[in-house]
């Protein structure tokens, strides 16, 4: 009989508390049968895993996703938290121009919540860490007043240089790959009481990190690169000030979806600034030599300049952006 199969007696699958089955039945019921890929030469069990380090240099970040901050249970289901979770981790690797190898979790949520809802989120980590061929490895459970999700993430440069932040030079192109905006607009409709345009709500449960465009954007010779996760203008302000330079976007380089142009028009808001102050959708942000050809699924959006008076930062179409840059941490 499998882990999943157990229950205490008298109560359903569905009932079953944390609770009442415990730590270390939960941790079975999670792990046991997974397949973990070659660079994991040592998974869940022990006091820590072992994992191959192909160039002998690990990238390495960590992510917190808190209930009722990051996430809400009612929006969401629980494998659709555990993909979200997994992908804010596993996009930060990619823009580093690394390939996610590991994924190490801590948990915390109080002894009521339902063995049936952890396991569909392991599901979702599970499923969003096998699609870029990572494995989840190990991590901690413990509880606590709300559900607090917390996924460190490793990665190999494979013989790559690490694409920073700070790496920008006056002259170069600035460039997006992936979906912009598309998590706020679900989020605008969530927070409106609906649940369609599903392809919109969607985006906001679970993001589509481009993870291969990473890589790629390193072997072409990307300067600096980052994980938009806050909105496009916060995160390329980061850039901005790591390296010393002013980022000059134009904002008819965007093309607004038609989706988003069209829910846009109905909640009366503007689309474009989704795009470029919505946050959560993952995509990646980077900046190229200008004789440099950018990868397949790239597409420039601005170029740097040398900072004037005003010293580092993010200008749109030759003026500071009106309005907030993107989601601001401790903000309330």
């Amino acid at each position: 009989m499998s882990p999943s199969a157990i229950t205490p007696e008298g109560g359903s699958e569905a009932s079953v508390s944390l609770r009442e089955v415990g730590e270390f039945r939960l941790i079975d019921r999670v792990t046991t049968g997974r397949v973990q890929p070659h660079t994991t030469l040592l998974g869940p069990g022990d006091d820590s895993a072992v994992v191959a380090a192909d160039d002998g240099r690990v990238v390495a970040c960590t992510d917190v996703l808190v209930e009722g901050v990051h996430f809400r249970l009612d929006w969401s289901a629980p494998e659709q938290v555990g993909r979200k979770a997994a992908a804010a981790n596993l996009a930060d690797i990619a823009a580093m121009g690394a390939v996610p190898t590991s994924l190490l979790v801590g948990l915390a949520c109080p002894s009521t919540t339902p063995v049936q809802q952890l396991e569909e989120l392991a599901d979702g980590m599970w499923a969003e860490a096998s699609s870029v061929g990572a494995g989840l490895v190990g991590g901690d459970l413990t509880s606590g007043p709300v559900l607090v999700v917390s996924v460190t993430a490793l990665g190999s440069l494979r013989g790559r240089d690490p694409v920073l932040r700070s790496g920008a030079r006056a002259g170069d192109r600035i460039a997006v790959c992936g979906r912009l905006g598309w998590s706020a607009a679900g989020l605008a409709v969530l927070g409106r009481g609906f649940r369609s345009p599903a392809a919109l709500v969607n985006a906001h449960r679970v993001p589509e990190p481009p993870y291969a465009a990473g890589p790629a954007a390193a072997d072409a010779g990307a300067t600096a690169m980052i994980d938009v996760s806050d909105g496009l203008l916060a995160d390329l302000g980061h850039v901005a000030r790591a390296s010393g330079v002013a980022l000059r976007l134009r904002s008819r380089a965007f093309t607004v979806p038609a989706r988003l142009s069209e829910i846009g028009s109905a909640l009366g808001l503007d689309p474009l600034r989704w795009m470029l102050t919505g946050g959560e959708d993952h995509a990646l942000a980077a900046t190229f030599p200008s004789d440099t050809a950018l990868p397949a699924d790239w597409t420039e959006v601005g170029v740097v300049e040398v900072c004037d008076d005003a010293g580092p930062g993010v200008t749109v179409d030759g003026r500071p952006y009106d309005g907030d840059a993107g989601w601001v941490h401790f903000a309330k």
